[in-house]
């Protein structure tokens, strides 16, 4: 607990996302995955493998641009910064652990960004939602979408719910669809390949492997058929509760394109 305060101290972060919760859910991102480092291993390796597939075969190198990159737990950073002249991080929060992986590398920079498109909103600056992509974008040759989209509602829709109303928005399930949809309109829209890695639902299940609940993380928006897909243990026996454990089920896309 200790450790996790001193990150969220001095972890640097512009005001306003550290307002929103931003920071705290970074830091407790990390702190799950010291925790659950064992049966994280395999969807790492996984969404990793899934990069490197999506650099095969392009016609040109010169950008590489991450959404979420969060830890880099996720990203094989050494690969993409040999492989392009310019890698660029684009996340919310940047948490040290990332900073020290990017360490030495004059061609990886950070950009800090809100990928939800919600920050406006979520402080009475605005009634609508914002862009969610930064312009770098368009000028990329790949674009990486990191375990990133059913993470993107899960700030603002808790902050729906809790006040009652954002601007025009009192639905909370509609809201979240809409931050989904508005990343994979965003993304379908750039000219770069585009590598797409996100977790699609949750189940709870007990030790005799009966599902307790299912979640639908993507709040009923469907990017497309997979080539790739695996589970994820996200929170073994012991970590959420002694007798129930979550997984999701991620799917994934070296190439993706809407249907």
């Amino acid at each position: 607990m200790l450790v996790d305060l001193a990150h969220w101290l001095v972890l640097p972060a512009p005001l306003s996302l550290r307002r929103l919760g931003y920071v705290g859910e970074s830091v407790r991102l990390a702190s799950r995955s010291r925790r659950c480092r064992a049966a994280w291993a395999p969807h790492l390796a996984a969404a990793k493998g899934t990069v490197r597939a999506a650099m095969e075969g392009l016609d040109r190198r010169d950008t590489a641009v991450v959404l979420g990159s969060g830890l880099l737990d996720d990203v094989p950073i050494d690969d993409l910064a040999r492989a392009f002249r310019r890698v660029v991080l684009v996340d919310a929060v940047h948490p040290w652990r990332a900073r020290w992986r990017a360490r030495g590398r004059a061609n990886v920079t950070r950009l800090t960004h809100d990928l939800s498109g919600t920050e406006g909103l979520l402080l009475g600056r605005r009634d609508a939602l914002e862009p969610v992509l930064p312009a770098l974008c368009r000028e990329a040759d790949l674009v990486v979408s990191a375990n990133l989209l059913s993470q993107l509602p899960i700030l603002p829709v808790a902050r729906l719910e809790a006040a009652g109303r954002l601007g025009s928005w009192t639905d909370a399930e509609a809201f979240g669809r809409r931050i989904v949809a508005a990343h994979l309109d965003a993304l379908a829209e750039l000219p770069a390949r585009i590598c797409l890695v996100t977790d699609r639902d949750e189940t709870e299940e007990d030790r005799d492997g009966r599902v307790i609940e299912r979640l639908d993380l993507l709040y009923g928006v469907d990017p497309g058929p997979a080539p790739r897909g695996w589970d994820w243990v996200l929170a073994p026996f012991g970590e959420a509760s002694r007798e129930t454990r979550l997984v999701h089920r991620v799917a994934a896309w070296p190439d993706w394109r809407p249907a």
